[in-house]
């Protein structure tokens, strides 16, 4: 049950469609495309594995493993990735613009609800991040 990412760039953010076994999930918001830059980027496309993971800020969350020139780069709930987000992914169940979404924490749960338990059972799960 690996995910799929399948992505719109647009100048002001990256949207998304998350996929679990050809399923829409929910969507997501990114910052936009900027060459793999930390912190003003969305990471490239490519397969990456999901760890589940804690931290005092964001409780439990996903980290994406082994991304080429980026550290930390999260699964966690926002709504507004050019003032939330530093490259990091986050669920939203509503699109509301570029980059820009409603409802994150509810979308945040939808899929954790999915990962989390098959990571506890030690299940190897590698999202791929594509465009459409």
């Amino acid at each position: 049950m690996n995910p799929e990412l399948i992505r719109t760039y647009f100048s002001e953010g990256t949207n998304g469609v998350l996929l679990f076994n050809g399923a829409v999930t929910c969507s997501t918001i990114e910052l936009p495309w900027k060459n793999n830059q930390p912190r003003i980027s969305c990471i490239p496309e490519g397969s990456y594995r999901l760890v589940k993971r804690y931290s005092p800020h964001h409780k439990w969350h996903l980290e994406l493993k082994d991304v080429p020139g980026r550290q930390l780069i999260l699964i966690h709930p926002a709504n507004d990735a050019i003032s939330e987000l530093q490259g990091c992914i986050a669920p939203v169940a509503v699109i509301t613009g570029m980059g820009k979404g409603d409802f994150s924490r509810l979308a945040f749960k939808k899929i954790t609800s999915l990962l989390f338990p098959l990571l506890e059972s030690g299940s190897d799960i590698f999202l791929t991040i594509k465009s459409n």
